[in-house]
């Protein structure tokens, strides 16, 4: 257990943490569907190649993601952090002068490559502060991906307003502009919980897979896929479909920002439940009803529906990250919580390198509708993962 009489002040903690997630989560991953229909007009590009971009970015995150975790261990969660951030910056500032596909490729990877430095450590690091408290802690960190999302559904439209062409370029320099300044933030106030070290007994390579086969491990991590192969397909392809339906961009931005208001609280009060009431059962009850909200544009893709479906999804998505997280950094020893996680978010990373570009395929061939529909089909498989992840 951390140190408590060296802990850093828990506002500044937390708030560092938030200010992270909302530039390695947000900014460099989610946010991405809000810029795709103007970089895809400006530049001449398909659904079919926006999608691969963002697949690539999730390549790269899956290719770092466990060295990011044996960086992290060998030379502190706070250093993984700073470099993850100098990393996604140079990331933002490569896509804002970008001006053909092949030039957004390597860009596109420095992002998913400053998420894998950043945000799993990140998390790991939270943890150990506060193990008693870490689906709390954890949550309020995610309220990140609350906050960015509400200020990223008012900000990009309205920055792309600003000039037609060329706006998205603006986007992509601000958020640099704005990883900078977390940078700093982080150097100030998020420092590395005292060293844990691991018992005796037993080589490092045979606790490392005695985690890998870990059946409750194993669980979590087949969840986090299924959060990773449908949200981040939400995250890039729902704006379009909302605009493809007819919606204005304002509105549709709006809609986005809903999302972001309410998850801003969601993620604190999943964390705070699934302290007290398991992990598993609240990743059931938010597997649902990320379900539910996604069936509804499916159904009827009226305004009214997707009016419905970002703040119910809004209402789950804090929770599932959360406590997925909290779930794999609980089931094992302390010393063993950044292999859990960073093992964990190996199938989160397959499931983003899998969905974006899945859906993409989906909505060339046959529709959005096409698309979500079998999103939901995978919640469905989600579904029966949480329902057994209680059981563990």
């Amino acid at each position: 257990m951390a140190d408590t009489a060296r802990r850093p002040p828990f506002l500044l903690l937390v708030g560092s943490g938030t200010l992270c997630t909302i530039v390695l989560v947000v900014f460099a991953r989610l946010a991405y569907g809000l810029v795709l229909p103007a970089m895809r007009d400006s530049l001449g590009l398909s659904n079919t190649d926006m999608a691969t971009l963002g697949t690539i970015t999730a390549l790269g995150y899956l290719s770092l993601v466990m060295v990011a975790g044996v960086f992290a261990a060998r030379f502190g969660a706070r250093r993984s952090v700073l470099l993850g951030l100098l990393i996604a910056c140079v990331g933002f500032v490569g896509l804002s002068q970008a001006s053909d596909y092949r030039m957004l490729v390597p860009w596109m990877v420095l992002l998913g490559f400053g998420t894998a430095f950043g945000y799993t450590p990140l998390i790991s690091l939270l943890a150990s502060w506060y193990p008693n408290r870490r689906g709390t802690v954890i949550g309020l960190a995610n309220a990140g991906v609350g906050v960015g999302t509400l200020v990223s559904g008012h900000l990009v439209p309205w920055l792309i307003s600003t000039d037609t062409q060329d706006g998205w370029r603006l986007v992509w320099e601000v958020f640099a502009g704005c990883g900078a300044l977390v940078m700093l933030a982080v150097f100030a106030f998020l420092h590395d919980p005292p060293r844990q070290h691991a018992p005796a007994a037993g080589t490092p390579g045979h606790q490392v897979l005695r985690i890998y086969r870990q059946p409750r491990v194993v669980m979590v991590g087949l969840v986090y896929g299924v959060v990773g192969m449908t949200y981040i397909a939400q995250a890039v392809f729902m704006y379009s479909f909302a605009l493809d339906a007819g919606i204005t961009e304002l509105r549709a931005g709006q809609m986005v920002s809903t999302l972001g208001l309410v998850s801003i609280f969601s993620g604190p009060t999943w964390g705070s439940l699934a302290d007290r009431i398991g992990h598993g059962n609240t990743l059931t009850l938010c597997m649902a009803l990320a379900l539910l909200a996604t069936v509804l544009p499916v159904m009827a893709p009226a305004p009214w529906a997707f009016a419905l479906h970002y703040p119910m999804l809004g209402l789950c998505i804090g929770g599932l990250f959360t406590s997925t997280l909290a779930a794999a950094s609980s089931s094992v020893p302390a010393w063993q919580s950044a292999v859990a996680v960073s093992f964990v978010t190996l199938f989160f990373a397959a499931g983003q390198l899998v969905g974006p570009y899945a859906a993409g395929l989906l909505i060339e061939w046959h529709s959005f509708r096409a698309a979500f529909a079998a999103s939901c089909l995978m919640m469905v498989l989600g579904l029966v993962f949480c329902w057994r992840l209680r059981r563990t």
